[in-house]
């Protein structure tokens, strides 16, 4: 842009600074105190730098570093860079669950964004929920906005072989309760699995989320799979800073950006990548922001689309050898080739996502695969409906057990998460590998925050006889980077007294997921008197603070899990003085 045009262009922060009376001599004087000239206050746009870095959360602990580069990209481009903390809610380290707090997070980003001098926003991301979360706050203010993320961890080594992080968790810890590792053996791959600053190095949800962010258009082309400890990365940082000024003056906000179209694309890009399940809340949380209104039914824009991403839980290889390949860009291509792709939908860069891929390369076809030749032929998350989830279930086809995808079975019931970790290791417990496990109460309420705690670990004695998987269903959520035939996120959920409440051990339970059909064997009658009686008997302890918030707010999983208050574009118009 033409530097005149650039002089043109009304700025918001010009509301605080750019004015000669005792409102603009306050702000402008007790910034000078961080030694700011005069000059940057003469109608250069304030660009914030959103920042979830934390050694709380390790994914995004080196995040000082990159605001340090996207700094540099904005004062090039003749910007000024502030940079604010908002709350990092990691994976790893938060209890009892980081979903508990991703509505807290996003009100953060969303109030420090309208309540400051800023004119465009660069959100540092990646840990799990920081990525939804600040694009949800952001989403709600609707400047221009783009993200970057943190990129995955170094591949794990583990006994001369490459292992995911997450994954590797799951796997190993199955082989000790089967007996056929040691204690020492499990625990000797703590340090092999995460080796390097970074997210997952699977993809699990914060891979998922930075290629959800790719393929809406939020980012620049390449910013979901650039190893974290690579010096692209840290290139990647500075252009976005470059970027974002000229889009304050373009006036390219988050809304021409995040079209139904956008959210189409990254569906379908789910599917090939072979995503989190948690995508589906996170998008629904996003487009609800935004403005867009996107159903479960949508997701059946990803059926038919094949998995062609290789990786780790539903494939072989890592992150880093996904970037080596061609990273999302070559993902795009071959989904634009196919018909799955709306060509036309514009990038923060300016661009359409086609023009941005139209040549992107695929240097490893066993790493990103052909159309011909996919993972999975029909790779789109799948939505299940019926008297068990008359809202809707999700189940992840690319890590699943193709033949337990017709499966009819007797249930074993857990009421909650302790239930379970009681009577799991009983080795009295009745079951066999045709039961169907289900855990109740571990949804947005039931938790609460809807821990990912759906991927049962199956019972020791069945493990100790070489069973890997049997059908789970859940209305908690599940880690990215686990595996299984696990139906998720049921709605509504136990505590809201949906029909999950009321199954009982021996009930048979059909899974179909060809027809999209979760059926719980119980007469219509039967199952009423069983949610009456249950409704009668229940008591939901008051607990104060911002959990008592969340369980009153917070919608169901079908609907984002977003707080009710929250959904909506309200902008940033500026608010009044403070003085």
């Amino acid at each position: 842009m033409a530097s005149d045009d650039k002089k043109k262009t009304v700025l918001r922060s010009a509301s605080w600074f750019g004015t000669r009376d005792k409102n603009g001599f306050m702000y402008r004087s007790w910034m000078k105190n961080q030694g700011i000239p005069d000059h940057h206050f003469e109608g250069r746009p304030v660009i914030g730098i959103c920042n979830t870095w934390s050694e709380l959360t390790p994914c995004n602990a080196h995040f000082r570093k990159i605001a340090e580069h996207v700094r540099r990209g904005i004062y090039e481009a003749g910007g000024v860079p502030v940079e604010f903390p908002v709350f990092s809610n990691g994976e790893s380290n938060l209890r009892p669950s980081a979903m508990l707090t991703r509505n807290l997070a996003s009100m953060d980003t969303e109030e420090a964004i309208r309540g400051n001098p800023i004119d465009g926003v660069v959100l540092l991301v990646g840990c799990d929920k920081t990525t939804p979360a600040l694009l949800m706050g952001a989403a709600s203010c609707n400047l221009p906005t783009i993200v970057v993320t943190g990129g995955p961890m170094l591949n794990g080594k583990h006994k001369g072989k490459d292992v995911g992080s997450g994954t590797l968790v799951w796997q190993m810890h199955e082989e000790y309760k089967a007996g056929n590792i040691s204690l020492h053996e499990f625990l000797s791959a703590e340090g092999s699995m995460s080796r390097s600053a970074g997210t997952c190095n699977t993809m699990g949800t914060a891979s998922t989320m930075a290629c959800m962010a790719e393929s809406l258009g939020a980012s620049l082309p390449h910013n979901a799979a650039i190893p974290a400890v690579d010096s692209r990365r840290y290139t990647l940082a500075h252009l976005s800073g470059m970027r974002i000024v000229d889009m304050v003056h373009e006036d390219l906000t988050l809304s021409k950006v995040l079209t139904k179209e956008a959210f189409h694309n990254a569906i379908r890009t789910n599917a090939a990548i072979g995503g989190s399940t948690n995508a589906v809340i996170h998008l629904k949380a996003i487009a609800g922001r935004i403005g867009v209104d996107l159903e479960l039914e949508d997701w059946k824009e990803g059926r038919g689309v094949p998995t062609l991403v290789n990786l780790q839980p539903s494939g072989e290889y890592l992150m880093e050898d996904f970037y080596y390949a061609g990273g999302l860009p070559a993902v795009l291509r071959r989904l634009g080739e196919s018909g799955n792709l709306n060509r036309d939908s514009l990038t923060v860069n300016g661009k359409t996502i086609w023009e941005n891929v139209v040549d992107a390369p695929c240097y490893n076809e066993d790493v990103i695969r052909p159309l011909d030749n996919p993972l999975v032929e029909n790779g789109g998350i799948c939505i299940l409906k019926g008297n068990l989830a008359p809202r809707g279930a999700v189940l992840k086809p690319s890590a699943a057990t193709p033949k337990l995808m017709n499966h009819r079975g007797r249930a074993v019931v857990f009421e909650n998460f302790d239930h379970y970790k009681q009577r799991i290791v009983d080795p009295e417990l009745d079951i066999d590998e045709n039961c169907v496990m289900v855990l109740k109460n571990c949804g947005p309420k039931g938790y609460p925050g809807m821990a990912e705690v759906g991927n049962m670990g199956l019972p020791p004695k069945l493990l100790k006889r070489g069973i890997k998987d049997m059908v789970r269903i859940s209305d908690a959520r599940m880690s990215g980077t686990a595996f299984g035939t696990v139906v998720l996120h049921v709605a509504p959920e136990a505590m809201e007294l949906g029909p999950l409440a009321a199954v009982r051990d021996g009930d048979v339970i059909h899974l179909d997921a060809e027809s999209g059909r979760l059926h719980l064997e119980v007469s219509d009658e039967e199952l009423a008197d069983r949610l009456e009686t249950l409704k009668s008997q229940q008591v939901i302890a008051s607990t104060g603070g911002y959990l008592e918030i969340y369980r009153e707010r917070v919608l169901q999983a079908d609907e984002g899990c977003d707080f009710d208050f929250l959904v909506g574009c309200r902008g940033a118009e500026v608010p009044s003085h403070s003085h």
